[in-house]
């Protein structure tokens, strides 16, 4: 059995802030503050006068190279405050042409070299248009909000320039690599196994494919597939770099076989048991069965022990995917609900007009919905054709980008229409926070007619 272990520090922030406790058993000079008639927002870069950060007048050598770390180092510190204020927006939107050409100097590529003051200017350019995903108004992934732990361990990692290739070169983070795995698979509640880190979930599934395929065939890796079919089971709503890991891997995406899911986004058993009897039935190999703890959009928690017991049954390899939900494992009972502010949205846009829950007993921090402008809300939701409610999530996301106030997600799922998924994962948010965004997103669409075939 694998499972994917998906935990920031920033995870651990949210979980101590709600008393959570750990059982005991992750050459163009520098542009001046933007400005928005409508809005009040600014632009915290611009705060510095340009010289603090760009003159190296008098410096040469190794000063030269100190006082250009020292700038960036006063940059990115500048950065890294701004994010979290509530009084700039969360990105200067360009259509990709215009910002093409208002950056041109930054992403030309020189014939010369260019000198660090220039190389300082530019730095702070790229930060000027970027997304600030720490910022508390930024809603529009899962990975939200900046922990200044991980910043300044990203830092020094970068400054060290290890390679983990053994003892000899790496000794101290291969230390700190065998303590932190060692806790986490204690965390889980194993007392051995192994373990290792990854750079995301994608990749981690991938492992995870890749363990189950060496445990069912263990002479691929020598002698390559032989041509034997082999299935991987995963729900309907799970990442898709279990499909992906399927292609990698040379099983096969059309191996895939995606069982139903519950209205709540859970995996139905019943369906997960069928299929692999039918599987067996035909002489079809199960390499194994995929659990979601924690779907990416209704943030689902496929039922682990049911499952569990169905691939004993079979002796099938059960893979877990943790990636967003495997936060709960740190929670003091070791709960799959981890409670906290998103229970205070959920409770918001249930009373709020014009706004309609998907699922009400949310499992991880995802909240979603589908959004009426005021002049739709004559008919119920169930009067309004699916091609019609569809259309109304880009057309506010794309005023959204334009104002640059707030960032959140919209997808579809599965057929359902279009819907927006506003996951909480920023320790900073407040309900105030909440709040805006459901203002803010009601004033952006408020406006939107009903479509001519209404």
């Amino acid at each position: 059995m694998t499972v994917e272990f998906g935990v920031s520090t920033r995870y651990l922030h949210m979980l101590s802030e709600r008393s959570l406790r750990f059982p005991s058993t992750t050459k163009g000079r520098v542009s001046h503050s933007y400005s928005d008639s409508n809005s009040n927002h600014k632009n915290i870069l611009s705060h510095h006068h340009p010289n603090t950060l760009t003159d190296f007048t008098g410096f040469h050598g190794k000063d030269m190279s100190s006082h250009f770390l020292s700038c960036l180092t006063e940059l990115l510190t500048t950065y890294v405050q701004s994010e979290g204020d509530r009084s700039t927006k969360v990105l200067d939107f360009h259509h990709p042409h215009q910002l093409a050409e208002m950056m041109s100097h930054c992403l030309e590529i020189h014939p010369e070299a260019r000198d660090m003051e220039q190389l300082l200017s530019d730095c702070r350019e790229t930060l000027k248009y970027c997304v600030k995903t720490g910022h508390p108004h930024f809603f529009n992934q899962l990975s939200t909000g900046v922990d200044i732990v991980g910043v300044a361990g990203a830092w020094l990692a970068a400054s060290a320039n290890t390679n983990m290739f053994t003892y000899e070169a790496a000794p101290v983070f291969t230390l700190m690599e065998e303590v932190v795995l060692t806790r986490m698979r204690k965390l889980i509640g194993w007392e051995d196994g192994e373990a290792m880190f990854a750079p995301g979930g994608a990749i981690s599934n991938l492992y995870g494919v890749l363990l189950a395929r060496h445990r069912h065939s263990p002479d691929v890796k020598t002698k390559g597939i032989n041509g034997a079919r082999l299935v991987i089971m995963t729900s309907e709503q799970s990442h898709f770099s279990i499909t992906r890991a399927a292609m990698i891997l040379g099983i096969g995406t059309t191996n895939v076989i995606y069982i139903k899911c519950h209205s709540n986004g859970k995996m139905d058993v019943k369906d997960l048991k069928d299929q692999i009897s039918k599987a067996r039935r035909a002489g079809i190999d199960v390499l194994m069965v995929n659990a979601t703890c924690g779907t990416t959009v209704l943030g689902a928690y496929d039922p682990l022990d049911d499952m569990a017991d169905i691939c004993q049954e079979f002796g099938i390899w059960l893979h877990c995917d943790c990636a967003w939900g495997g936060g709960a494992l740190l929670s003091r009972d070791y709960k799959h609900l981890v409670k906290g502010i998103h229970s205070y949205l959920r409770d918001r846009v249930k009373v709020r007009a014009g706004f309609h829950l998907i699922v009400e007993e949310i499992e991880a921090p995802n909240v979603c919905f589908w959004y009426l402008p005021t002049a739709w809300r004559t008919r119920p939701l169930s009067q309004i054709k699916d091609e019609h409610l569809h259309k109304i999530a880009p057309a506010v996301k794309a005023r959204m980008m334009e104002a640059g106030t707030l960032m959140v997600q919209y997808q579809p799922l599965g057929n359902m229409p279009n819907l927006f998924r506003v996951a909480v994962s920023n320790p900073a948010l407040t309900r105030s926070d909440l709040d805006f965004l459901l203002d803010e997103l009601d004033n952006m669409g408020n406006e939107i007619p009903v479509p001519s075939d209404w």
